[in-house]
């Protein structure tokens, strides 16, 4: 097959990339030129926010099926379909599990009860757009370039779905993790860890949460797998490990990983240390549910999950996070809560 990947330079698309090159398909990459694509696959230089101005470029490559990596909003969707409607025979398009309503109820955006969980692609989806409070959405651009004022993922979910002539795909994925996280997940376990601490505290609303995630090439294997399969045409499907393990329960495995003897201490919000602290209603978990495209596509992980881990925490350590990072530690602040604590 033919694939261009729009965005698929970056910290999934490279391993997308991969998998889907292992498979002897034909790839084209369009993406900012920030750095360089694979030996084998074809570039196009562009601009996301400008996609129609490569529209010519793009459609050359005669792709058989277009991987979005990078859809922001419900604009920039209507966009990618004007310019491939006729052009390829389908879409693939990656969201996220923030469609759901249980997101908006985390970040306090949405009122009513919790949401049951497991989420599965049935699940109720938010009423309220654009899912982040300003600061975070700030971050959020600061972290992702691609991320626009406007991100929402439902409206461009509902402008690649509802089109009557391209057939639409859209995997809703989970916290991705492994080589290359922008967000660094396992970085304050790993740093802590690596830095000798005795004692690594979570509060405890955030020690029982629980969130979907996927490794990185395990995700990208999940695309790699939906966009060749026409069994996928006009589907939805969530991508994510099961079982879900709460944030305690990951920094368990991770220190298992790291063979690190120390405690967790886990402590009343009210005696948590400031920096420690993470906003949002955590009695509403992420919980959701793989099982259509595992049933309906076969999927299933190829990198066991501790492997996944032991390639994240080797990653971590050969690789320093930026001085920015290191407003999320405080030893002497736990220090004092811990000396606090009855053990």
């Amino acid at each position: 097959m033919r694939i261009l990947l729009i965005g698929g330079n970056g910290f999934i698309g490279r391993f997308a990339v991969s998998a889907l090159t292992q498979q002897g398909h034909a790839l084209a990459v369009f993406h900012r030129g920030t750095a360089a694509v694979p030996a084998g696959v074809e570039e196009i230089r562009g601009n996301h926010n400008q996609l129609s101005s490569s529209a010519q470029e793009m459609k050359r490559f005669v792709p058989d099926v277009v991987i979005d990596l990078v859809i922001s909003s419900g604009a920039q969707a209507e966009e990618l379909m004007n310019i491939f409607r006729g052009a390829t025979q389908r879409v693939v398009m990656l969201s996220s599990i923030d469609v759901y309503r249980g997101v908006g109820i985390f970040h306090g955006t949405e009122g009513g009860p919790l949401q049951d969980v497991p989420l599965t692609e049935e699940s109720e989806l938010r009423r309220c757009l654009h899912p982040y409070p300003a600061d975070s959405l700030q971050f959020l651009r600061k972290t992702f370039a691609w991320v626009t004022d406007d991100y929402d993922k439902i409206p461009a979910e509902r402008a690649v779905m509802n089109d009557l002539e391209l057939p639409g795909t859209v995997l809703r994925l989970p916290m991705v993790y492994g080589p290359g996280d922008p967000l660094r997940r396992f970085y304050p376990v790993v740093k802590r860890i690596a830095d000798g601490r005795r004692h690594i505290i979570f509060p405890e609303t955030l020690a029982a949460w629980r969130s979907p995630r996927g490794y990185v090439e395990n995700v990208a294997a999940a695309i790699a797998l939906a966009a060749t399969d026409d069994r996928a045409a006009r589907r939805v499907y969530n991508v994510c490990e099961e079982p879900s393990f709460s944030e305690l329960e990951w920094a368990r495995r991770i220190a298992a990983a790291m063979r690190w003897d120390g405690e967790f201490v886990v402590l009343p919000t009210e005696r948590t240390p400031r920096h420690l602290l993470k906003p949002g209603n955590a009695a509403q978990h992420w919980t959701a549910s793989s099982t259509r495209i595992r049933q309906e596509l076969g999927y299933e992980e190829s990198v066991t999950i501790e492997e996944s881990i032991r390639r994240t925490i080797r990653w971590e350590r050969e690789n320093p996070a930026a001085a920015a990072l290191l407003a999320q530690f405080d030893y002497a602040a736990e220090d004092a809560a811990v000396a606090g604590h009855p053990m």
